[in-house]
């Protein structure tokens, strides 16, 4: 392949701490390389000019427009879901209009679902590379994803208040963190907050047996102890009558409302006479200043995206997807990172040393 002159890049996906300092990286890197930088907004919709202006869907990013959002929360280029870039042939259009405004290659900051519309282009000709954007670190084939880091110490800083009211009032917790269909917020979370009791979307649970160790954890003396709960773990629970436990305490329930963290505090309150309280972190894992780790992250990935882009490489037509591998950065072709047999690695073992402790 010829060597690109003019890139894309864009955030897709849900939103996650060092996006922005991802695409400073890029920024830095491509006019050191003398690459111009396109920054195209709101994920894919960008690439299709829904917008009235098109200023609206992408602009020049040069280091005077870039340099102040190294640290800025959120995505400087914004992000939005983009159904219909599930069509064939709006894929075709938006490869088509990219090479008319000389836009020669894409950076993709996202997750899986970012990845897989990335991997669409490259089969069209806009060669792309992709960056790990998510909190959830979800992504098989790398052990980390850009954000995570950030999100994990935002619910350990909201875990440590929260057990210290709980210490304070003598009352369980139970913490609801993200993570979509991964555990990895909340099994980092719980292993770095001492937390006593853990559930994961990986593991089946059983609410009994949640009750009773939270049981025998006041009868020790622990009646401050936490329970931290990924999201999304619900279809994990073995079969247990909960609505008829609340219902049978003379709780209104009814039979189209969802378990949820609230739910299951009550059911833990009902089931062992404690003043068990929940607490859902939410969005403040996605909106938080990166730490350490993940802007020094973003800037490796970025460099690394740059360099792969200007080196003379048959593979970049098939797109690279880059992550961190024995804790270094690394690259693998899309079709790698996104293979059906790749096993996301979790700790059974860990996990039950936690709920055992």
């Amino acid at each position: 392949m010829e060597k690109v002159k003019r890139i894309g890049i864009l955030t897709s996906g849900g939103d996650s701490p060092g996006m922005n300092a991802a695409v400073v990286s890029v920024a830095r890197c491509a006019g050191q390389k003398g690459l111009q930088l396109m920054g195209i907004k709101r994920g894919y919709n960008g690439l299709l000019g829904l917008s009235d202006k098109p200023e609206d869907d992408i602009e020049v990013l040069d280091l005077e427009t870039v340099l102040d959002i190294m640290d800025m929360r959120g995505t400087y280029l914004r992000t939005a879901r983009c159904l219909p870039f599930l069509q064939h042939e709006v894929r075709a259009k938006a490869a088509e209009d990219l090479k008319k405004q000389g836009i020669e290659a894409l950076v993709v900051i996202g997750g899986d679902g970012s990845y897989h519309g990335a991997l669409e282009l490259c089969k069209l000709g806009v060669p792309c590379i992709g960056i790990p954007g998510t909190i959830d670190n979800d992504l098989s084939y790398t052990e980390a994803t850009l954000g995570y880091d950030t999100a994990v110490n935002v619910c350990v800083d909201a875990v440590r208040s929260i057990r210290a009211t709980s210490r304070s009032h003598d009352r369980p917790a139970v913490v609801e963190v993200m993570g979509r269909n991964c555990g990895d917020i909340a099994m980092r979370t719980a292993i770095a907050t001492g937390a006593e009791m853990v559930i994961v979307p990986e593991m089946e649970w059983d609410m009994l047996e949640l009750a009773e160790r939270l049981k025998y954890l006041f009868k020790k003396g622990n009646t401050r102890a936490t329970l931290i709960i990924s999201e999304h773990c619900w279809h994990k629970m073995k079969p247990f009558d909960w609505r008829k436990t609340i219902a049978d305490s003379g709780r209104v329930i009814h039979d189209d409302d969802p378990m949820n963290s609230e739910r299951l505090a009550l059911v833990l309150k009902i089931l062992t006479n404690t003043e068990a309280r929940a607490t859902v972190i939410g969005y403040t894992q996605r909106g938080a200043i990166p730490t350490a780790y993940d802007s020094a992250f973003a800037f490796d990935a970025g460099r690394m995206a740059v360099d792969l882009l200007t080196h003379n490489d048959p593979g970049l037509k098939d797109g690279y997807a880059i992550g961190v591998r024995d804790g270094r950065v690394y690259s693998t072709p899309f079709t790698n990172a996104l293979a059906n047999d790749n096993q996301k690695f979790f700790d059974e073992d860990l996990y039950r040393m936690i709920n055992k402790l």
